[in-house]
């Protein structure tokens, strides 16, 4: 883009934002490239050589001034594109008088300006006649998509990055039934935002006044606590033996702590929470990056569950809809949990209890994104349960429990996907670190009462099912070229298809974008893909090995999956993680030389 443009557009951006930090930031930037500094106009450029885009996950960018960053014009755009296309998905409840007929429910996190973008957010629903409940301070995102379908509202918002690093947060879509949005409504909202022109504006104190902002807070605290301790399976095992576990918890400086304090303590078990963590905090000090998926961020949560001996060590991500967890191991340490691992063991454990309380459904069923370890399947079909996969993200999840609710095809009793999410109750439609985490502790202590550790029923389900290993490569590239680096690897794979991985051979491969299955060995045959287009290629290697690529949809980077099983022979599982492994570093290599590291 051209510099004259680029100026024009950031001109045109001091002009509209009212924020005064976020309009003095691009003031600066404007003044140093003006006195021809390198690094102001480099930044400028990267501010506004294009709008963030909503997506079909909504918003997620770094915070400063600009059309592509988060902040408060940005955010308000939004919200005005999602009440405009709100008035026509439900035009009979928008003619009501305000207050009376559209509804939304809005959630933040502890990231910097989380409050200040939702209340923006807030306003201008309420402005468009839109019934507005705003949390009272942050919360977690299940306890949003949980007010939404308790609440009866048409939408909901959680501000929040999950788990990117500091200088990100981001925007949360929802819709009615307590999941985030999905065709069609994805395409409609962001026709809808990309059109606006005019926003629609009020006053805080105006809102409450109208009735349009009501601020929320202990009556769905409650309601939520009392739906995760009811999700659990024996309660009276908790009431004799729940002092016998201690737990070591971090939330990481995000919303986790109150919820998952105080559903675990009623429930009477031991919680040490990391003390550097426990507070919300968006600066993140005490972590690089505040995600449970790495080893890094539970370096103190660690160190203490040492020190005290706990059980086990739970850590949530910022908006607490993750859950990563460790175990102590033979050797006196504590083994990290893989979100493959914990979603086995959380099925295994959820399907068994179900069977021996009598509770089990016909046509039970789980639900696990296409990404995730085939391990799952297998022990789903042991119980007689389905496994029915679906697009990675748990808005898919959520699409496949509410298909299975209106046709009542199958009960859906839980949902994850790799990625540490978990789904172990019906109330909520998004994944959830809290609901989770009370289902583990309870978990632990079960299987402690039968004398194994979660370690020990993992490699009795090892042996059962196989040997089951992972492999994810994440691959950034920022900057405006970004998006076409991405897009050639994935148009390398579709024009040219491998057709060794490691040393394997490549049997099929299941376009997800192209809707169609490819048979290297058979050109002439093609079958159709029953899932929602995607951009997501999958090959099948003939030892049953799986490796999947993709863009991320809410980062600028590409993710490559691969899952293999090893059978355990004369030596144990031993000689099964060796073959497991060995296959996964041939296939390491392949992909790494491809994205060119």
């Amino acid at each position: 883009m051209e510099k004259e443009a680029i100026t024009g557009l950031a001109r045109d951006y001091i002009q509209r934002e009212q924020d005064a930090a976020f309009r003095a930031g691009v003031e600066k930037l404007l003044e140093e490239a003006g006195a021809h500094s390198p690094e102001a106009w480099k930044e400028l450029e990267d501010r506004f050589y294009r709008k963030l885009e909503f997506g079909t996950g909504g918003l997620r960018g770094i915070i400063g001034g600009g059309y592509n960053r988060m902040n408060t014009l940005v955010v308000k755009s939004a919200t005005q594109g999602l009440a405009n296309y709100l008035r026509k998905a439900f035009p009979a409840k928008s003619e009501r008088p305000a207050g009376n007929g559209l509804s939304a429910v809005i959630a933040f996190d502890s990231r910097h300006y989380s409050h200040e973008f939702a209340e923006a957010a807030a306003l201008i629903f309420a402005a468009n006649g839109i019934k507005t409940y705003l949390f009272s301070s942050m919360r977690p995102t299940p306890e949003l998509s949980f007010a939404i379908r308790r609440l009866g509202a048409d939408t909901g918002i959680v501000v929040t990055a999950s788990h990117n690093p500091p200088q990100y947060n981001g925007y949360k879509a929802y819709w009615n039934d307590g999941s985030q949005v999905i065709a069609p409504h994805d395409e409609g909202i962001i026709a809808e935002v990309n059109a606006v022109t005019e926003i629609t504006e009020m006053t805080r104190d105006d809102a409450l006044a109208r009735g349009l902002l009501v601020i929320i807070d202990r009556e769905i605290d409650e309601a939520y606590h009392a739906m995760v301790t009811g999700c659990l399976f024996r309660p009276a095992l908790i009431r004799e033996k729940g002092g016998e576990v201690k737990i070591v918890y971090t939330p990481l400086h995000g919303t986790g702590a109150m919820h998952v304090e105080q559903v675990l303590e009623s429930l009477g078990l031991k919680v040490i929470t990391v003390p550097e963590q426990r507070e919300g905090n968006g600066d993140f000090p005490t972590v690089s990056y505040p995600n449970p998926e790495e080893g890094a961020a539970l370096k103190l949560a660690l160190a203490l569950g040492r020190e005290v001996k706990a059980d086990v060590v739970m850590a949530t991500d910022p908006d607490a809809d993750r859950l990563g967890t460790a175990v102590p191991d033979k050797n006196g340490d504590f083994a990290l949990i893989t979100g493959n691992q914990l979603g086995v063991l959380l099925a295994d454990y959820i399907f068994l209890s179900l069977k021996e309380t009598g509770n089990m459904p016909e046509k039970a069923a789980m639900v696990n994104s296409i990404v995730t370890t085939g391990m799952q399947k297998r022990v789903a079909e042991s119980y007689g349960a389905a496994c029915i996969e679906c697009l990675t993200g748990f808005k898919w999840i959520a699409a496949v429990m509410r298909q299975c609710e209106d046709a009542m095809t199958y009960s859906v009793v839980y949902g994850t996907e790799e990625s540490y999410g978990y789904l172990v109750e019906n109330e909520v439609r998004d994944k959830d670190g809290v609901s989770a985490a009370a289902l583990t502790a309870e978990m632990t202590l079960y299987w402690r009462s039968q004398g194994k550790s979660l370690l020990d029923r993992l490699d009795e389900l090892y042996l059962i099912h196989g040997y089951w290993q992972e492999l994810g490569i994440s691959k950034y590239f920022q900057g405006p070229e970004g998006p076409a680096i991405m897009k050639g690897i994935m148009d390398g794979y579709r024009k040219n298809p491998p057709a060794v991985l490691g040393g394997i051979k490549v049997i099929k491969v299941r376009d997800v974008q192209e809707s169609v299955w490819k048979y290297p060995g058979n050109p002439g045959k093609k079958d159709p893909v029953g899932l929602p287009k995607s951009d997501v290629l999958q090959f099948y290697l003939e030892d049953g090995t799986v490796i999947s690529a993709r863009p991320s949809g809410t980062e600028p980077k590409i993710k490559f999956y691969a899952t293999c099983c090893a059978k355990a022979g004369a030596d144990g599982l031993s000689g099964a993680r060796a073959e497991a492994a060995r296959k996964l570093d041939a296939i390491n290599r392949d992909i790494r030389q491809v994205i060119g590291e």
